[in-house]
């Protein structure tokens, strides 16, 4: 940590495997397969699938420019780290910024899972009404929202150590239950994959026919394949982190594609019916296909393994949020900088900044609790930001590349990966991709931003301005304030080395050698 000018303060216990799970359980396949698959289906029909690969490819590129700067720079707050080293401090500011509000709305939005899910499981989940009032599954959802992210800042403050071994038993049976899906799925296909690539009628309506409503069913995809930085994060409580990290970057995001795609096919082809209503309804879905062919005892043990996917998934997001915090705490880029940065004495972990980051992420539920499309709404604001900041981070490195200034020189901290010769080309496609989709996700779309009544202006436009006043509140924030007193907090600063001091003269060399010296 020296060699970042910080000292060692966060107890570095995380091994190969809990570096990977801290990946996996972000992206969470089975949290976001079957958090968004209703959206995806009822927009674009079977033929939305076809956004998964595509999804994959463009985030595959952002991640092995990750992997790269994971394997120089394996410190906490990971974008907004690698942005200082890459570009202006304003700018870092941002990407830290923009990263860590979108954590926040994120950490929200993915405990809302718990509402599509648990009342399925058993009817007493849905303690709000009977779920056919129109703010019943809102209310309820926050409801169950609040009390996982409780239960998330509890362990998240309690220590690494536990919060890991939580994540990566989650994760093993996340796995293992995705693969049991996919078999069990895959022996009850009723039909072809030809399916894929009939419109079935999606899209008539549309100006710009299926191709405008793939693009909206993108965001069931685009949802998904994020945070897989979340390894790098935790590179200050990694052991050997710059050969760990970057491979468990890329491990994740691929791991995450072939068994989250492999559901997604399979369910589809496994539909009892394609035309079923509930399949596109946001208390059908990926659950209503599960527990319609697998039959209830089976069918809901696997809803269950979808509920410790929706928690560890939870854990790892709040525990990047925090890291986040903590990394521009350190540096005293926040307000309350001093007490967000504090490290428990005896448990290592930045205890504080667990609790505000928890409490914090439940104010948008309560601010949204009377509107029913609070689940879009929140996943898309979220995504739009984390897209935003990652942007942030492959621009100027695609500028330092286009003056020879990347891959850095060879100062003797070595580098755990590198794209070598393909680096240029991955670059350009990272920026490309992660400019589209942004602007993708935060087109206005009714059927996004305003899916229900009452249908306001305000509300179409809210991606808009909720990242424009994000932007602006930041940069306002960081200017006048922030900038004037930006500096490692004297706690974490790096111990000074002292100047070596020469030897003495030795009063018995001859002149030659005196001179020499």
């Amino acid at each position: 940590m020296e060699e970042f000018g910080y000292t060692q303060t966060l107890d570095r216990s995380i091994g190969k495997f809990s570096s990977f799970a801290a990946g996996v359980s972000y992206i969470s396949i089975l949290t976001g397969v079957f958090q968004l698959f209703y959206f995806g289906f009822g927009t674009a029909g079977p033929a939305y699938a076809w956004s998964w690969p595509i999804v994959f490819a463009g985030q595959l590129m952002v991640a092995l420019c990750f992997a790269e700067l994971a394997g120089r720079y394996p410190v906490a707050g990971s974008v907004y780290n690698w942005a200082k080293r890459l570009s202006t401090g304003t700018w870092s500011w941002l990407s830290g910024w923009l990263l860590l509000v979108s954590s926040i709305v994120t950490l929200g939005a993915v405990a809302l899972a718990l509402q599509l899910t648990m009342p399925q499981i058993w009817s007493g989940f849905q303690m709000v009404g009977d779920g056919t009032g129109p703010y019943d599954y809102a209310a309820n959802g926050v409801i169950l929202a609040t009390v996982l992210i409780a239960i998330s800042t509890l362990i998240n403050a309690f220590g690494v150590k536990l919060m890991t071994r939580i994540n990566s038993v989650g994760v093993f049976i996340e796995l293992f239950a995705a693969v049991l899906l996919i078999l069990a799925l895959g022996w009850h296909i009723l039909r072809g994959p030809g399916v894929m690539f009939e419109p079935k009628g999606f899209g008539a309506d549309h100006p710009m026919g299926f191709l405008g409503v793939f693009l909206i069913a993108a965001m069931a995809s685009a949802y998904v394949m994020y945070g897989f930085d979340t390894a790098s994060s935790l590179g200050e409580e990694t052991k050997d982190p710059k050969r760990t990290a970057p491979r468990a970057i890329l491990r994740a995001i691929t791991a995450s594609f072939i068994l989250g795609g492999l559901i997604i096919l399979f369910g589809i082809l496994a539909a009892p019916d394609l035309d079923d209503p509930k399949l596109g309804a946001v208390d059908g879905g990926l659950q209503h296909i599960v527990l319609s062919v697998l039959g209830g005892p089976f069918g809901k043990a696997f809803l269950v393994c979808i509920v410790i996917a929706i928690t560890v998934c939870t854990l790892a997001v709040h525990a990047a949020a925090i890291r986040m915090m903590f990394a521009m705490a350190r540096d005293n880029n926040l307000p309350f900088s001093r007490q967000l940065g504090r490290i428990h004495p005896v448990r290592k972990t930045p205890t504080v900044a667990a609790i505000v980051i928890g409490l914090l992420s439940i104010v948008p539920l309560l601010v949204n609790i009377g509107r029913p499309a609070i689940f879009t709404i929140l996943s898309s604001i979220g995504i739009v930001l984390i897209y935003l900041s990652y942007l942030l981070v492959t621009v100027p490195m695609l500028r330092r590349r286009l003056q020879k200034k990347w891959p850095v020189a060879d100062d003797g901290a070595g580098s755990g990966f590198s794209l070598g010769r393909w680096g240029l080309p991955v670059n350009i496609l990272a920026v490309l991709w992660g400019g589209a989709m942004m602007v993708n996700l935060v087109w206005p779309r009714q059927e996004i931003y305003n899916s229900v009544p009452p249908f306001e202006w305000y509300l179409q436009w809210g991606g808009v301005l909720f990242v424009g006043a994000a932007i602006l509140g930041g940069l306002a924030l960081y200017h006048f304030r922030i900038r004037h007193r930006t500096g490692v907090l004297p706690e974490h600063l790096a111990p000074q080395h002292p100047a070596p001091v020469p030897p003495p003269e030795d009063d018995g060399l001859d002149a030659d050698l005196q001179t020499a010296r």
